[in-house]
């Protein structure tokens, strides 16, 4: 669906440009160009300030992202990087041209070093890895959903999909490691303290109108649904 959107404006631009004589709907063809130098100056700015993970630096870290490419068949092993946090707990996979790569913000990975808890720090990895897998980081599929992305509830809800995709790529390379996603909900230091049952229990009883407004314009699942579908894997994750 998000696929068709980005066809049919992309359409509509040319119709209206051939129709109309005019070349402001053409600037919709320059999407493409702008996807791929978002994508290089991302990638760019992880290659120049982070921290390259790799058999001498982090290299119980470096094992992990080449455990995780070997188990989902990739033909490379993806780049993988620390990046500064700044207080924030977030991973992201994305790529430019042929390469694929995966950062982790400082206080994420802190969870698997200084705090000593390697499962959790697996099973982000296995996270990251498998939206390459997956090929959400694809140029053209990303190309492909772009028009999708700026519509309130569309390209988002896609997005939720996606995120529930690679949750069962890291439940499928490290499910000792699920439970470690509290962090998501407690933070780095609290999260051991947090009870994963019982903010999954919450997903039948937390719900209502605004709630489903916060889960519908989310990139991601909200808590008690990403934890309900990780914990009981009879039904598929709830997208809406």
């Amino acid at each position: 669906m998000c696929v068709a959107v980005t066809v049919l404006a992309v359409v509509g631009a040319v119709n209206r440009s051939l129709t109309n004589f005019s070349t402001d709907p053409l600037l919709l063809l320059g999407i493409p160009a702008v996807v791929f130098f978002a994508r290089g100056m991302l990638y760019a700015r992880q290659r120049v300030n982070g921290v390259l993970i790799s058999a001498s630096q982090f290299p119980q870290v470096h094992r992990m992202v080449v455990d995780a490419a070997r188990a989902f068949d990739l033909p490379h092993v993806p780049d993988a990087y620390v990046v500064a946090g700044h207080g924030q707990i977030n991973a992201f996979a994305s790529g430019h041209g042929f390469r694929r790569y995966v950062a982790i913000n400082s206080d994420l990975f802190e969870v698997g070093q200084r705090l000593d808890d390697p499962e959790t720090l697996r099973f982000v990895i296995g996270h990251e890895v498998g939206h390459i897998a997956a090929g959400h980081s694809s140029f053209w599929r990303q190309f492909g959903i772009s028009v999708a992305n700026i519509i309130p509830g569309v390209g988002s809800s896609l997005s939720r999909a996606q995120e529930y995709t690679a949750d069962n790529h890291a439940l499928a390379f490290c499910p000792e490691g699920m439970r470690g996603l509290r962090v998501l909900a407690a933070g780095k230091y609290l999260y051991p303290a947090v009870d994963f049952d019982e903010i999954a229990d919450r997903a039948r009883v937390e719900q209502g109108f605004f709630v489903t407004l916060v889960n519908l314009f989310s990139t991601h699942p909200v808590n008690t649904w990403r934890f309900a579908a990780l914990r009981d894997r009879r039904r598929p994750g709830r997208v809406l």
